[in-house]
């Protein structure tokens, strides 16, 4: 199954992680390490630790506003990563 909504983890070259959402993943994942996104740019390179699919493209975007929240981050750094 595809899924067309993706929530993605990046773990950054400083050891910070940084949390998105996009529907075309590879496409993202490219400007990232071109230096095209504006929070990861001076962090490069960047790597992608978790991806989740999502075919609701709201339910993806509040699992990405979840995880960005501060029991967000704890759920992540405890089960996710």
């Amino acid at each position: 199954m595809v899924f067309p909504f993706t929530v993605y983890i990046l773990r950054t070259s400083d050891g910070h992680t940084y949390v998105g959402c996009t529907a075309h993943l590879e496409e993202r994942l490219r400007r990232h390490q071109a230096g095209k996104v504006h929070y990861t740019k001076d962090k490069l390179p960047v790597q992608c630790i978790a991806a989740f699919g999502f075919l609701d493209k709201y339910k993806a975007y509040a699992f990405e506003k979840y995880l960005k929240s501060g029991s967000g981050r704890a759920f992540m750094n405890k089960r996710l990563i």
